[in-house]
């Protein structure tokens, strides 16, 4: 390299260095960062232990109790194992819409910048409860993508008669039924086959979220209600038969679980929680 004729010349190639260098570190990416797994060290090695028996998979759907604190907190744990063994190839999410990624985030976004990419809905799903589980995948420079059914889109769901044969018709039933059910059985009969539409374009959506995100070698994780990951109604209806898509539901106190093998790959119980009246909720909203 010629040798700078002066000072002012030596100034300048300084400079230059110190830009090439200061770019090349800016273009570097960032490395990602593993947290670990919530809670007792005991309950993450139960985890663990857990997801062995269910891999390999493409696919992991978990169904949790919304309002039972445990389940967003295996959700963190599960995304914090497979995380660690560079498994997780995405997370998506029921609780944000389809359309919304952390993928250009760098994994020391802040909490701030991922709410703003999620296009966060603290009303509907606080972020207290599902922050830990889509930051631990941030962390790791794992996407986590909106899956939901966008409100937008609901209103012509309701509508359209083309969802009507996406279940076979025993399973169409079952999940009209569902909706009476959900509704404490207040639903105006009119009513049930819109919602039930909804409910199946929902399931869809949060399915062609999955495969979309799908790589081989690696796991996709969905954070959803256990009657979305359901195989006879939910989400598995509606992804292809070479995903290896394995289901589970988290079940908050006792219940029975004859029928796991037909509905769930596998059921993980946890304590019960206070249980809620939502129906008196309900009546309150339809009375005349």
């Amino acid at each position: 390299m010629p040798q700078p004729s002066s000072p002012r010349a030596l100034v300048l190639l300084l400079c230059v260095v110190a830009a090439t260098l200061m770019g090349g570190c800016a273009s570097r990416p960032e490395a990602p960062i593993l947290e670990q797994p919530s809670g007792s060290a005991a309950a993450a090695s139960a985890v663990a232990a857990r997801l062995d028996a269910l891999l390999p998979a493409d696919v992991l759907l978990i169904g949790e109790q919304h309002d039972a604190a445990e389940h967003q907190q295996i959700g963190q744990q599960v995304i914090a194992v497979l995380a660690a063994r560079g498994l997780l190839a995405a997370v998506a999410l029921e609780m944000a819409d389809a359309g919304v990624s952390t993928a250009t985030l760098k994994p020391g976004a802040s909490e701030a910048q991922t709410r703003r990419a999620l296009k966060w809905n603290d009303k509907g799903w606080p972020w207290q409860a599902y922050g830990p589980a889509v930051m631990t995948a941030v962390r790791a420079g794992v996407p986590v993508l909106g899956a939901n059914l966008p409100r937008a889109r609901m209103q012509d769901s309701m509508s359209d008669g083309k969802l009507d044969v996406q279940l076979p018709g025993p399973a169409l039933k079952a999940q009209q039924q569902l909706i009476r059910a959900g509704h404490c059985n207040l639903l105006p009969e009119s009513q049930v086959t819109p919602m039930t539409r909804i409910q199946i374009a929902k399931d869809m959506s949060l399915a062609d979220s999955v495969q979309q995100a799908a790589l081989p070698g690696k796991v996709v994780v969905l954070l959803a209600g256990s009657g979305h990951v359901d195989r006879r109604l939910g989400v598995p209806q509606h992804l292809p038969a070479d995903l290896q898509t394995r289901a589970v539901r988290l079940r908050a106190g006792e219940g029975a679980d004859s029928d796991k093998a037909e509905a769930f790959d596998a059921v993980w119980p946890t304590p019960a929680v206070p249980e809620t009246d939502y129906c008196a909720g309900l009546k309150a909203r339809l009375a005349p």
